[in-house]
């Protein structure tokens, strides 16, 4: 993954914009941080996530996503060492990190929105919602 596409997916979150903090960019949703790319370098990006939400992706993909190091890493910020990781990934975890930051309102239509995506993919593949014609 390159930074351009880290970029693309995290101004992909609804409502959120691109804003320069300590030298390098930060994606933020209602003036809250959820991810910044170029740190400590241009390969890498950093998402705030939970201590349970960093566990899982460290533990599934030790060589794309790890812990900050000190209080930073502790409280949930996690590195994504963006060469090694792929778009699904990054997708998942911007989107844990967002409806972390996210107002609760806007988190839950923004979930109620994928929710409903996915049961009308599913319902359409099963042939659900298609009209039958008749002879």
């Amino acid at each position: 993954m390159t930074p351009e596409t880290f970029r693309r997916l995290a101004l992909s979150m609804p409502e959120a914009c691109e804003v320069g903090h300590m030298g390098h960019p930060d994606f933020r949703v209602s003036g809250k941080i959820f991810a910044t790319l170029g740190y400590p370098d241009a390969e890498w990006g950093v998402l705030k996530l939970r201590a349970e939400q960093q566990e899982a992706m460290v533990s599934a993909e030790p060589t794309v996503f790890s812990t900050v190091k000190g209080a930073w890493g502790r409280g949930g910020a996690t590195t994504v060492y963006l060469p090694r990781a792929k778009a699904r990934s990054v997708r998942l975890a911007l989107a844990a990190a967002w409806r972390n930051a996210a107002p609760p309102a806007l988190a839950a239509r923004h979930v109620d929105k994928a929710q409903t995506r996915r049961r009308n993919r599913a319902s359409n593949a099963k042939g659900f919602g298609r009209r039958r014609t008749t002879k």
